[in-house]
């Protein structure tokens, strides 16, 4: 299944201040390596709600959250922590943001629903089931 994907239609999201001006630049930094994730990443902090209280900051994908989410597509549920690319490695269940899922996930809170577009092309639809707060260190 693959069409194209827009703004129209996409759930609002919220992110921290800290979070949209860090991943702004990342965003800006990888339009020359990586132009469609990037892009993708910066339609998303285009109509990002930014939440500037810091003590407001539980009830969305933020960076460093875990995040249980099912793919509509084949049933199957995943957690996952968001992470930037330098800290990713799928093996421990880290996913960077500067990929098509991760960039998908950003801002989502539970009950939401996004499209998004693998590399390879095909649309997929995900949900998000619930989200964790990252830990402290």
């Amino acid at each position: 299944m693959k069409k194209a994907l827009d703004g129209a239609g996409k759930p609002r999201i919220k992110m921290t201040a800290e979070d949209h001006e860090r991943l702004s630049g990342l965003a800006t930094a990888a339009m020359d390596r990586m132009p469609d994730v990037a892009a993708a990443l910066a339609d998303e902090l285009d109509r990002a709600q930014i939440i500037r209280d810091r003590r407001y900051s539980g009830g969305f994908v933020r960076m460093g959250c875990g995040v249980e989410f099912r793919d509509e597509t084949t049933g199957r549920s995943q957690t996952v922590t968001l992470v930037y690319p330098r800290e990713a490695d799928i093996e421990q269940g880290k996913v960077s943001v500067m990929t098509p899922v991760g960039a998908a996930l950003i801002g989502l809170s539970p009950g939401q629903a996004i499209d998004w577009e693998t590399r390879s092309g095909v649309i997929k639809r995900l949900s998000v089931l619930d989200v964790k707060e990252p830990a402290v260190v």
